[in-house]
């Protein structure tokens, strides 16, 4: 299986495609498959990148719908 979050560094915007509610989060680490993101309405998390591909956010994420 893939590493779907391998392109993802440290201070990037991303979402969680299955939790819109949980807004906009910034990664914070990208080790070995775990992606840890601080997200604004969910605070930090731990993504397996095995199982979830987070959408990167460019541009102005105010825009972006709440969920």
């Amino acid at each position: 299986m893939d590493d779907l979050n391998a392109i993802l560094t440290p201070g990037m915007l991303v979402q969680h495609p299955e939790h819109p509610n949980w807004g906009v989060g910034q990664v914070q680490s990208n080790i070995d498959g775990k992606v840890t993101v601080n997200f604004r309405s969910e605070g930090k998390m731990v993504i397996d990148s095995f199982r979830v591909g987070l959408t990167p956010v460019f541009g102005d994420s105010s825009r972006l719908a709440k969920g």
